[in-house]
C-alpha cells in the first residue's frame, strides 16, 4: 500500500482578515446628548464637566459639535453659525451677560475638559476661527461676549491656544472694512489689561505676528497714526497709545539711522547730510537731542577701525571728527545738546577698549572744531552726572580743563 496522503476534494481554505466598518457619523445625536447632561443639571458647570468626563460620547470625533454646544447651545449648520435642528440648552457663552464675571465660568469649565481630553484644543481653534471669521453674523452684544471670552482664555493661560487663531482669522476685508474687527478687538484689549499687564498684551500680539501691524485692524479711512491714538485714548487705552508712538518714533529714529549710514559711507557733501537730517527731523518731529545721539553713532560707526593699533586708531577717530565737525555743528545749537553729546562721547569711550584713552584728544577736537563750547566742557567737568569711567576721563581731561582755565583768567 502507499503511504501518499490521498488528495481531497475541500481545496484550500484561505484566511481572509475582517474590515474595519466605520460608524456613519451622527453629530446631532451627539449634540443632543451633550445638551441633554446641561439641561440634566440646570447649567451648572461644576456638573456639566463631572458628567462629560465620566461620560463615553465620542468626543474625538465631535469635537467641532461639542464646541458648538458650549458656545451656542447646540449644533449649528455647516460654514454658518445658525441654529441647525435638535436640542438646545439656555446656557451657552451666547446667551449670558456680556460681563467678565458672567463668561469667565465657562473658561474655566473648558480649562477642565481640555485637561482630561487635550486633543479637543484643535476642535476650539477650528471653532473659534469659523465664528470670528463670521463676525458680522452675531450681534453687537454676542460679538462683545465673543471678545470677552477671547480675553479671558489668554489671562487665564488656557493650555495649547496660538494666538494667531485668534488675530489672523480676523483679517478679512469685509470685516475690518465694517469696523467690526476693530470693535472687537478693543473689547478684547480693554478686557485682556484688567488682569494683564501691557508687557502680557505686547507678547501675546509678538506671538500672533500682529505687534508691528496693529494699523491693520482699523478700516482703511482710519489706518494711521492720528487715528490709532485718537481711537484708544477715547477708550481709555492710553499705555497702549504711548505704546504704539514710541514704536513709530523708533522706527523712524531707524529710517534716519540708516539714511544718514548711507549718506556718510558714501562721502556725501556735507550740505546734503545736513538738509537730509533736517527734511527728516521735520517730518517725523525727532527730538533735538535723539539727533545728536544718532549723528555722534553714525560719524563714528563708519569708521575703519585698525584693529590694536591705538595710535592708528586715535588718528582715524580724530580724522573722522574733523570731517564731521559742521554736520554736529549744525545740531549742537545749545548747551545742553553740546553736553549730550559730551555723554555720547564718554559712554562709547567707557564701553569701547581701544577708544578708552581717546576720550580728552576726541573732547579736544570737538573743541578745536567749535563743536563744544568752553562752558560745556567745565561744566561736564565740574558737575556731569554721568558715573560710567567718570573718575578715569575726569584725570585725563584735567590738563585741557587747567589750560581752559588759565586761557580764561589772562582774558
Amino acid at each position: 500500500m502507499s503511504s501518499k496522503e490521498k488528495p481531497t476534494l475541500g481545496g484550500t481554505r484561505i484566511k481572509t482578515r475582517k474590515r474595519n466598518i466605520a460608524a456613519p457619523l451622527d453629530p446631532a445625536a451627539f449634540s443632543d446628548a451633550v445638551v441633554q447632561i446641561y439641561l440634566d443639571n440646570a447649567g451648572d458647570l461644576e456638573l456639566i464637566a463631572k458628567n462629560i468626563e465620566s461620560s463615553d460620547h465620542n468626543f474625538s470625533r465631535y469635537g467641532d459639535t461639542f464646541f458648538e454646544v458650549v458656545f451656542t447651545g447646540g449644533r449649528t449648520q455647516p460654514g454658518t453659525i445658525k441654529p441647525d435642528e435638535g436640542e438646545r440648552h439656555p446656557y451657552s457663552i451666547i446667551e449670558c451677560d456680556a460681563k467678565r464675571e458672567a463668561i469667565l465660568p465657562s473658561v474655566i469649565y473648558i480649562q477642565k475638559i481640555l485637561r482630561r481630553r487635550p486633543f479637543l484644543i484643535k476642535n476650539l481653534e477650528n471653532v473659534m476661527q469659523r465664528f470670528l471669521q463670521s463676525l458680522e453674523l452675531f450681534e453687537e452684544n454676542e460679538r462683545k461676549k465673543l471678545a470677552i471670552f477671547t480675553a479671558l482664555v489668554f489671562s487665564q493661560k488656557l493650555s495649547g491656544l496660538p494666538p494667531e487663531t485668534v488675530f489672523q482669522p480676523l483679517l478679512k476685508d469685509n470685516l475690518v472694512a465694517k469696523g467690526l474687527v476693530l470693535s472687537f478687538i478693543t473689547d478684547f484689549f480693554k478686557e485682556y489689561l484688567v488682569d494683564n499687564s501691557l508687557e502680557d498684551l505686547i507678547s501675546i500680539l509678538k506671538r500672533g505676528k500682529m505687534e508691528d501691524n496693529l494699523l491693520d485692524f482699523f478700516p482703511s479711512a482710519k489706518r494711521s497714526a492720528e487715528g490709532f491714538s485718537d481711537h484708544f485714548i477715547k477708550v481709555g487705552l492710553v499705555p497702549l497709545v504711548e505704546y504704539n508712538e514710541k514704536k513709530i518714533f523708533e522706527v523712524k529714529l531707524k529710517e534716519m539711522k540708516s539714511a544718514l549710514t548711507t549718506q556718510i559711507a558714501e562721502e556725501s557733501d556735507i550740505s546734503e547730510v545736513i538738509e537730509t537730517v533736517k527734511q527728516r527731523v521735520k517730518d517725523a518731529k525727532l527730538p533735538d537731542i535723539e539727533v545728536v545721539r544718532i549723528l555722534w553713532d553714525v560719524i563714528m560707526d563708519a569708521v575703519q577701525w585698525s584693529g590694536k593699533n591705538q595710535q592708528q586708531n586715535a588718528n582715524l577717530a580724530l580724522k573722522q571728527v574733523k570731517t564731521w565737525a559742521k554736520l554736529l555743528n549744525s545740531f549742537c545749537t545749545s548747551g545742553k545738546l553740546e553736553l549730550e553729546l559730551m555723554y555720547k562721547v564718554q559712554m562709547q569711550c567707557y564701553e569701547d577698549a581701544k577708544l578708552m584713552k581717546l576720550f580728552s584728544e576726541i573732547v579736544r577736537s570737538l573743541y578745536d572744531q567749535d563743536v563744544l563750547a568752553e562752558v560745556t566742557i567745565l561744566h561736564w567737568y565740574r558737575k556731569g552726572t554721568n558715573p560710567k569711567g567718570r573718575q578715569t576721563f575726569v584725570k585725563a581731561l584735567e590738563p585741557f580743563v587747567n589750560w581752559l582755565e588759565e586761557a580764561e583768567e589772562e582774558e
